[in-house]
């Protein structure tokens, strides 16, 4: 095969690959997830920088107003990764990354409710499955690990500060190019989780080596190199292609967490996250609605 048609999907795999370990890292670092996720935005924001400043200077009808898409965006970014790191030291990795990734259900019932666009009849079987999937992952832990069930409805909660962040970029990506905004959201969501920081009174140094090494690679590899490989993907394959394929994110994360983290995947949380997954799928393979134009 030509190399040419290989690396998307390479780089497509790579991104799966680096957005699983982003749950492990925080468990990994030993540290606040306020502390992990700043860290984990900051160098992110750093090696975005370069790109996003020579982006920012080829805008010649950017306005002021247009930057209050990533600003916004940044900070529902930050909500999310606060809620969902807390949920990851709660509960089970596993769960909180599968439950973190219903956000798509969200984003499509605003964009119904909101913006007029009609669900087809697979996202409603979708829509279904997800939520019943759910409902069977958080019932079999507040029946048999009811101490994991307040990790469980964080990770719930971080899926609508997910959903927000989408919606709010989609409008942003009409105004803005993919790197200028991500630039300026990732920068936007380092600054709000640093204020959280500070005003909790969590300490940024002082830790081991070992847990700084986890931050820069939770930046670089998760966050970066998660980034930098999608938008790779995207520009040569589908989104009916890219889209799919990421399910496989809180799949990977499970698998990783057993020989990494010491997990176990419980009967209860297979059945309801096979119907997940389903269900996830259904939605992202949805026939998509009209949408505009974003900027180059």
């Amino acid at each position: 095969m030509n190399k040419s048609k290989v690396l998307p999907y390479l780089a497509l795999l790579g991104c799966v690959l680096a957005l699983s370990l982003s749950s492990l890292f925080i468990r990994l670092a030993e540290a606040s997830p306020l502390v992990t996720t700043f860290y984990r935005m900051a160098i992110a924001a750093l090696v975005f920088t370069p790109f996003g400043i020579h982006s920012l200077k080829r805008q010649t009808r950017l306005k002021p107003a247009h930057l209050l898409f990533p600003i916004l965006a940044g900070g529902l970014s930050a909500f999310d990764h606060a809620t969902w790191g807390f949920s990851i030291m709660l509960t089970r990795v596993a769960n909180a990354t599968l439950l973190n990734n219903i956000a798509p259900l969200w984003v499509a019932l605003v964009a119904w409710l909101v913006w007029k666009r009609k669900p087809s009849s697979r996202f409603w079987i979708g829509l279904l499955f997800t939520m019943a999937g759910a409902t069977v992952v958080l019932g079999y832990d507040m029946l048999m690990h009811p101490t994991l069930t307040y990790g469980d409805l964080l990770a719930v909660l971080s899926s609508f500060f997910y959903a927000g962040y989408y919606l709010v970029t989609e409008r942003g990506r009409i105004v803005l190019p993919a790197i200028t905004y991500v630039w300026l959201a990732t920068t936007s969501t380092a600054v709000v989780l640093l204020a959280a920081n500070l005003v909790s009174g969590q300490s940024l140094a002082g830790y081991p080596l070992n847990t700084y090494l986890v931050f820069l690679a939770a930046g670089l590899i998760s966050q970066a190199g998660g980034y930098f490989s999608i938008v790779y993907a995207l520009g040569h394959l589908s989104a009916a292609v890219v889209s799919p394929t990421m399910i496989a994110q809180p799949v990977l994360t499970a698998l990783l967490a057993i020989p990494i983290l010491g997990e176990s995947l419980f009967p209860g949380q297979l059945i309801g996250g096979v119907v997940v997954l389903l269900g996830i799928f259904l939605v992202n393979t949805a026939p998509p609605q009209p949408r505009k134009l974003v900027a180059d």
